[in-house]
């Protein structure tokens, strides 16, 4: 089942963390894309140009500073006005870390810029986002909690979940039954995407509704139900989450409508372990890959990725 529900989460602020970052940074000891050129005093070219920023997770909630997240953490710049010169806009934002790591830019559309890693971050990396522009300087630190990678397998009916490398669960499921459906000229997958996702958010309670995304509540496949222990991989609505009545299918076959069904206990297991930006992948499904806009950020490779920079 699937459903546009997005929400958001907040943390402590850690006040003094920023202090030992600029502190650190100023010393040398940190690392970016080496193409921003951070440091040059340029305008960001916008119709106005007092475009302001915002930093987001994928899911649209601001990144809270002083907060904690996952190892596939992609940072959101968005602008609050179409940017005429990406390049330009991009000079302006900076990324530093402790430790270094690798990172890019790759340009969405003309308001929303994302930034990641060439590899998942180490746990515990510090991380501070920040912009420069005269609509005004933004700037967020947080950190990188433990490492949370779980792998979703068709070929088993299996979900992984390791915690810092060590396999900590093994959950039945049941995925999306395949296929499609087409609806007034619109064609509805029923596929759980192979790809690489990061958890976006999760609510203890989620109505789902199958009009939400055009298939019919009345219609043969169509459905409004209320789940437990949703945890949201995508913008249309796959989550993990709780629903007994496939219980008898999880670790078998696949009957969904994309989501991951799992039993009442390891729903609450996985919800209360996941953060925003911990890592899941699903493999051996069928469908069409996962694309960048459904939360697919990981799922590019990364020349790919840089070749969605403005300053490539």
């Amino acid at each position: 089942m699937s459903v546009r529900s997005p929400h958001n989460r907040t943390a402590s602020i850690a006040s003094a963390l920023v202090l030992i970052l600029l502190a650190t940074f100023s010393a040398g000891s940190w690392r970016s894309d080496t193409r921003s050129g951070y440091r040059a005093a340029y305008a960001l070219a916008t119709s106005s140009e007092k475009a302001q920023v915002s930093f987001t997770t994928t899911s649209g909630a601001t990144l809270v500073d002083g907060g904690t997240y996952g190892v596939g953490t992609v940072i959101v710049a968005r602008f609050d006005e179409p940017v005429a010169d990406r390049a330009g806009a991009q000079r302006q934002l900076s990324v530093k870390t402790v430790p270094p790591v690798d990172g890019s830019w790759y340009w969405m559309d003309n308001q929303r810029a994302h930034w990641r890693p060439q590899s998942y971050y180490s746990p515990d990396t510090e991380v501070v986002a920040s912009a420069n522009s005269p609509g005004g300087n933004d700037s967020v630190s947080f950190r990188i909690g433990e490492s949370h990678v779980s792998i979703a397998d068709d070929t088993t009916k299996q979900i992984r979940v390791y915690r810092n490398d060590e396999l900590v669960r093994t959950i039945p499921t049941s995925m999306g039954m395949g296929g499609s459906e087409t609806v007034a000229g619109k064609k509805i997958s029923f596929w759980t995407q192979p790809g690489v996702y990061t958890v976006m958010d999760k609510s203890g309670t989620v109505v789902m509704d199958s009009s939400t995304y055009g298939l019919p509540v009345d219609s043969r496949l169509g459905y409004k139900v209320t789940v437990n222990n949703a945890v949201r991989l995508t913008n249309s609505g796959i989550y993990v989450h709780q629903l007994d009545s496939t219980i008898w299918a999880q670790g078998k076959t696949n009957t969904s409508h994309g989501c991951l069904n799992v039993n009442a206990d390891n729903s609450r297991w996985f919800y209360e372990f996941s953060q925003p930006g911990d890592v899941f992948e699903v493999r051996n499904t069928g469908g069409e890959p996962l694309p960048i806009w459904q939360n697919g950020d990981w799922s590019v490779t990364w020349e790919k990725w840089l070749e969605g920079s403005a300053l490539r």
